[in-house]
């Protein structure tokens, strides 16, 4: 399977025809069940009670609900829906989950049972020319409702980047902090990330294929999902401080993180108990995601 050479500039006119998407609204319906938070649960190799009608769904396990829902035949080579949907036809191959901003109303939180409604818009397209050539950064906003009205506010950015070459700069890794209070090393490995990818209906092939992801896309390794090791950070927080809930919670991805090596899961409680300031690091102890949760 061969790419083709993205590493020449979006020109400006296909730059402004991408930038017309922005705007654009999509609205979806879906229902709150049991099955996936007992299978996430599982995942996470967590030991939960049954969930039951009525059960409060954790922070970031909402991404368990509105799946996608392209049919096979509208998948394109990289697994991902064909381009220009809802979100525009960036003809950048490689993409990934750059970060988000979720804020739950804690008032009104969503439950097991509950009938529930998505409306996302799309609120910008921007590019820049980054070492390796152009980025396209989409910023998408949902806003989740339940019969009682607006349950959760999110943002996530997503990041087109062209295909790696041999001759592409390498960046400078960061060194992850070190010494944290709360520490956890977790092993993504391929299971995990099939068992996350199946969850989430998440057919990218980044995270399962292996020599797709090698030959074609130029990583080492299976990609860990961002939002796997952000699910993973709010994990952490859940499991030192259980009587705690996140009002707040962002995340940004420094680098990606490859199934090679275990990860280390890592949150530091501020002074006032308010905020925890959390990362991860992989095998060889660089940076890899940030985030900051504010608790209630």
């Amino acid at each position: 399977m061969t790419v083709p050479d993205t590493h020449a500039k979006l020109d400006a006119q296909l730059l402004t025809h991408l930038q017309t998407w922005t705007g654009k609204t999509e609205t979806l319906l879906d229902s709150i069940t049991i099955a996936p938070l007992i299978a996430l649960s599982a995942t996470l190799d967590r030991d939960d009670p049954l969930p039951l009608p009525g059960t409060v769904v954790p922070a970031l396990w909402h991404w368990l609900y509105f799946l996608p829902r392209t049919r096979q035949s509208e998948l394109g080579a990289d697994g991902h829906a064909l381009r220009g949907g809802f979100l525009p036809p960036v003809p950048l191959p490689r993409r990934m989950w750059a970060g988000g901003r979720l804020e739950w109303h804690l008032e009104n939180p969503l439950k097991v049972g509950d009938a529930i409604q998505r409306v996302s818009r799309i609120v910008s397209v921007s590019h820049k020319s980054g070492r390796t050539g152009d980025l396209v950064f989409v910023l998408v906003r949902h806003e989740i409702h339940n019969a009682q009205g607006l349950a959760l506010t999110e943002e996530h950015e997503i990041v087109y980047r062209a295909a790696a070459l041999s001759t592409d700069p390498v960046p400078t890794p960061s060194m992850a902090e070190a010494g944290a209070a709360w520490q956890r090393e977790i092993t993504a490995d391929a299971v995990m990330l099939f068992r996350y990818s199946a969850l989430t209906f998440n057919g990218h092939r980044i995270h399962y294929d292996r020599k797709y992801v090698t030959e074609v896309e130029g990583y080492p390794g299976l990609v860990v999902h961002g939002p796997l090791i952000a699910t993973l950070l709010v994990d952490l927080v859940r499991r030192q401080n259980p009587n705690s809930l996140i009002r707040r919670f962002s995340f940004k991805a420094v680098r990606p993180t490859f199934d090679l090596h275990p990860l280390r899961i890592n949150g530091q409680l501020s002074v006032d108990g308010r905020s925890v300031r959390l990362w991860a690091q992989d095998g060889e102890g660089f940076l890899t995601m940030q985030g900051q949760a504010e608790l209630n």
